[in-house]
């Protein structure tokens, strides 16, 4: 959408928290004892911030430069009277036939006093005697704009915790933001996966495995016995079969009937050598367990036929399928 004079397009409100073991996925604006870049022309978050929202993998330590299309972030310059707020993002929503899908969003809010008197905010100390909780506060893609349309993007001020001060956040969480535009990005989980209840990805960890010598050998053969399994079918795409971590896409799956589900686990229980192979496969089965809990299991459904039997705790031991077991693992 299009930003004239009287409307102008804006994106999503994104402030979200994330635990602090994913702070190398966190992007960061950075902050600093200047004034923020000033653009002309401000169109739309599709045009002037279309990487808005993604997670951007960068150091655990010190602050990044921003992305190369992105202006700088820094105080609002005196001189820069803003008219209205727009914050690009993104957000996972149920898709319109099941699944879910990821959408790029705009929304945009004119009765910004509030927000500003907040960004106007100094920075407090770090440091000190100060007990901090450890989650962090992923601050929004925030640009102003004013009535010829330039715009920046302004730092926000930050508490003794280095976090986005309260009012700030209570700013950006107020109703004044009205959604201007949505654009779906990419489908996350398919209606298939989802009645599955499978995943849309999953990586081949006989692959993984074996490519890292981490898979141990057979190890004693094991009761058949096993609660109720679930199976998801997964395949790879040829670009990346070999690579270091393969990620498959979901292409069957459901709970496996119990009279296969028991050829399946007596397969998996033989003590047959595993071949001497390095051939990726195209397609991988996972077994989980419908309550969530036990053993994990990967089977490989060409290629090598390897299977690895992985625990909840660590460890996995690998094994020698055959084409009798990729064929118990066919559509249910």
């Amino acid at each position: 959408m299009r930003l004239s004079r009287t409307v102008l397009a804006v994106a999503l409100l994104g402030v979200a928290l994330v635990g602090c073991n994913d702070t190398d996925q966190v992007p960061r604006t950075p902050v600093g004892p200047y004034p923020a870049d000033i653009v002309a022309g401000w169109t739309s978050c599709a045009e002037d911030a279309p990487r808005a929202g993604e997670i951007i993998s960068v150091p655990s330590t010190g602050t990044p430069p921003p992305p190369a299309d992105y202006p700088r972030a820094g105080f609002i310059d005196p001189g820069f009277t803003p008219v209205a707020a727009v914050i690009c993002g993104r957000e996972i929503r149920p898709g319109p036939n099941g699944g879910h899908e990821q959408i790029a969003t705009e929304r945009l809010a004119k009765d910004i006093a509030p927000l500003l008197t907040a960004l106007r905010l100094p920075s407090q100390e770090t440091g000190g005697n100060v007990a901090c909780t450890l989650d962090m506060v992923v601050p929004p893609w925030l640009a102003l704009v004013d009535d010829r349309l330039r715009w920046l993007r302004p730092s926000l001020p930050t508490d003794s915790c280095g976090k986005p001060r309260a009012e700030v956040i209570a700013a950006l969480a107020g109703p004044q933001w009205t959604t201007v535009d949505i654009r779906t990005i990419r489908q996350v989980e398919s209606a298939a996966a989802e009645a599955a209840g499978c995943a849309q990805q999953w990586t081949d960890m006989v692959w993984v495995e074996t490519r890292n010598a981490r898979g141990g050998p057979p190890g004693p053969a094991t009761s058949p016995a096993a609660g109720p399994l679930r199976l998801c079918v997964y395949e790879v795409p040829a670009s990346i079969q070999g690579g270091d971590k393969p990620a498959g896409d979901f292409v069957y799956g459901g709970p496996l009937p119990a009279e296969r589900q028991a050829g399946v686990l007596r397969a998996l229980s033989n003590r047959r050598a595993v071949v001497d192979c390095a051939t990726p496969a195209s397609r991988f089965a996972v077994l989980r367990p419908l309550d969530g809990g036990g053993l994990d299991r990967y089977v490989e459904l060409d290629g090598c036929l390897r299977f690895l039997v992985a625990s909840p705790t660590g460890g996995a031991q690998l094994g020698q399928g055959d084409a009798t077991l990729a064929a118990l693992l066919g559509p249910v």
